[in-house]
């Protein structure tokens, strides 16, 4: 049983170490801090980053909120109580940090992958921005009950029942077991945070947040052992000092990672600069190439012997040619600006017309194409030009990616609005794309196909980026992989 001792029976040496024991502690949780405050440098853009920096931060602040515990003979009782009823917005916002955490992932991550689709839709319901703001209201309320006595009443001397150390003990209020329960639901959102750290598309900072929302159940445990006076009130700083060494070599190996990963871009992206200069003089060279196939193409037309499965062919070659010369002015244009022109147009046009360019690959390949589109006029502020190379370019891959001796060739293109976005899932039975290049495929001069450069996809990613949307990988395995795209309808109108 814990013992209620008197303060002046403490000789001056164990005084001393009782106050060391504090200064330690308040030490122990400045370590959270610097850690937070290197991974706000490092990620400054990133608003995960963000919410894992004020959640470092509390846990400071609870690690202080612990350590003025133990300045009995320094501080009168009145002015520790005062200072750990002050300091217990710390653990009691932590819970609000960690939720925050969870919402960021669902907002920032739209694009997750299908087997945790059904995890998404159901806990976004939970993790929406109207249940932050009244968990905020309800750790407010919380947090100012601490401050009366039906939250902490008073202060009393303690000794644990395994040191003969003295430490003040909090004498908690009627009100403590909502505060214990409230704490409890720490493990829940802990749990929810490991969960969606699932569905984030780097890799790195999935295995990050991943092994972050383990570490702080961890320290949760430890922490919860301070409500009884058994244990003492060091045993969450064995925690913090568990999970700050655990948590510092994730965070260098995360950023380790991070730095290779964007070398291994540099280098690609100056080939990709190289490869720019050579394109500038080979649009000069194509389009006068084109101008010949079209003339031609022109000719042929007018031919009395053309049969009218002969002329549709040659329909065809003129509409490859406008597309090609329509490309190669975008190109010019696009060099000179580095901006592509949007307008209004009409979605399932644009990917009716990049099936029809892919038809004679499609056919040559034995690939059935599935197109379905419930929305009539599918509108958005697009570049139909690019837009269209965009598609040809997936349709290309996938019919690449799909083995010859596969039974089942088939290549599936659904749209929806999600959010005043369309969102277009695009699916093949291909190979598939392991999960470590789900983003590295998107890189130049990426490629997992010994005939191709690597050039894809990036144009791609690059294309939809600058209408303001995105493009990624959300299920792949060696029966097939799903991009899912998102373009905003409004497009440029969103950043007004």
């Amino acid at each position: 049983m814990p013992v209620l001792i008197s303060k002046n029976v403490l000789s001056n040496d164990q005084g001393v170490i009782i106050t060391v024991i504090g200064l330690l502690i308040c030490t122990i949780g400045l370590i959270p801090m610097v850690l937070a405050i290197n991974i706000k440098k490092i990620y400054r853009e990133s608003k995960l980053s963000r919410g894992l920096f004020f959640y470092m931060i509390f846990i400071t602040i609870w690690q202080i909120d612990i350590g003025v515990l133990y300045f009995n003979e320094v501080w009168s009782e009145k002015t520790v109580l005062f200072l750990f009823k002050l300091f217990r917005i710390g653990p009691t916002f932590a819970v609000v940090m960690i939720f925050y955490i969870a919402y960021l992932i669902l907002e920032g991550e739209p694009t997750t992958q299908d087997n945790h689709k059904w995890l998404n839709r159901n806990i976004k319901k939970l993790f929406n921005k109207k249940i932050l703001y009244l968990l905020i209201t309800l750790s407010s309320i919380i947090y100012l009950i601490n401050w009366t006595d039906l939250g902490i009443s008073s202060l009393e001397l303690r000794t644990g029942s395994y040191s003969s150390i003295s430490f003040y003990f909090p004498v908690y209020g009627p009100f403590n077991l909502i505060y214990v329960l409230y704490e409890a639901s720490y493990i829940f959102i802990l749990i929810s945070v490991y969960l969606l750290s699932k569905t984030i598309v780097n890799i790195f900072m999935m295995k990050f947040v991943n092994i972050f929302s383990i570490y702080s159940l961890l320290l949760f445990f430890t922490g919860f052992l301070n409500f009884s006076p058994d244990t003492g009130c060091v045993t969450s700083s064995i925690g913090v000092i568990i999970f700050c060494t655990l948590i510092m070599f994730e965070f260098v190996k995360l950023n380790n990672n991070m730095k290779l990963d964007y070398y291994q871009l540099m280098q690609r992206q100056k080939k990709l600069d190289y490869t720019g200069s050579l394109a500038a003089s080979l649009i000069h060279e194509v389009k006068n190439t084109n101008q010949i196939i079209k003339g031609f193409s022109k000719m042929l037309n007018k031919s009395d012997y053309m049969t009218e499965r002969d002329r549709g062919s040659v329909d065809m070659i003129l509409r490859s040619s406008e597309h090609l010369g329509k490309l190669a002015n975008n190109y010019k244009e696009y060099m000179k600006t580095s901006k592509i022109e949007l307008k209004i147009d009409d979605v399932e046009s644009v990917i009716n017309n990049a099936i029809d360019f892919s038809q004679e690959i499609l056919n040559e390949h034995q690939v059935k194409i599935e197109f379905t589109n419930h929305y009539k006029p599918l509108k958005a502020f697009i570049n139909r030009t690019y837009l269209e190379q965009v598609f040809i370019n997936l349709i290309k891959n996938s019919v690449e990616a799909i083995p010859a001796n596969r039974d089942n060739k088939k290549i599936t293109i659904v749209t929806e609005i999600v959010d005043n976005s369309i969102v277009i899932h695009f699916s093949d039975t291909g190979k598939g794309i392991h999960i470590e290049n789900w983003e590295s495929v998107f890189d130049p001069f990426m490629s997992f196909n010994d005939k191709g450069m690597g050039l894809g996809l990036p144009f791609v990613k690059k294309v939809i980026i600058e209408h303001l949307g995105n493009v990624n990988i959300v299920e792949s395995s060696p029966e097939g992989t799903r991009f899912l795209i998102e373009i905003p309808q409004n497009g440029i109108l969103n950043m007004q």
